[in-house]
């Protein structure tokens, strides 16, 4: 597996991008920084070109370590929407998403996601996932957070039960 961080960019001659949506992202990351409400981060979900959801990076003004610029706005988008995904949306955020965004990113599965700055940029301005990606191919007896499984057996009665489950919403 390669560098999971590359600052290649996502954009080509074949991707109409909106430049005034990525720039409606970076003001709402300055106006975040100058208000002093969080970090220099921000998003906004778009569909059709049209703005249905925004968040900025609240983590210290809320004590929330997951109040990340993308997941903000990915959870207001859903809500608007009333669906836990993104289906046909476009994700504009001011950086490249950290591991956590990702993920969230990849569950809520957008058409696209156009980001600004790169990782390394954020990791300039001191915020580096670089730790966070190590820990993830480390096997998790060897993180550096103890990781100890319990229970496994009487757990997988959890998934019996979700799989018997007639009417489930799938994602």
């Amino acid at each position: 597996m390669g560098d999971l961080r590359s600052t290649r960019p996502i954009t080509s001659p074949d991707i109409p991008v909106s430049a005034e949506l990525m720039c409606r992202a970076i003001a709402l990351a300055l106006e975040n920084v100058r208000c002093a409400r969080g970090g220099p981060f921000a998003a906004l979900v778009a569909k059709d070109g049209k703005v249905i959801a925004e968040g900025a990076n609240s983590v210290t003004a809320t004590n929330d370590p997951t109040a990340h610029a993308e997941i903000v706005a990915i959870r207001a988008a859903c809500k608007a929407l009333g669906n836990f995904q993104l289906t046909g949306c476009d994700l504009y955020t001011t950086c490249e998403p950290c591991p956590m965004c990702l993920g969230a990113i990849y569950w809520a599965r957008p058409a696209r996601v156009f980001y600004a700055g790169a990782a390394a940029d954020a990791a300039d301005a001191g915020f580096d996932d670089a730790f966070i990606y190590e820990e993830l191919q480390r096997p998790p007896e060897s993180r550096r957070i103890p990781m100890i499984q319990l229970m496994r057996e009487e757990s997988l009665a959890v998934f019996a039960a979700w799989k018997q489950q007639a009417n489930k919403t799938k994602y």
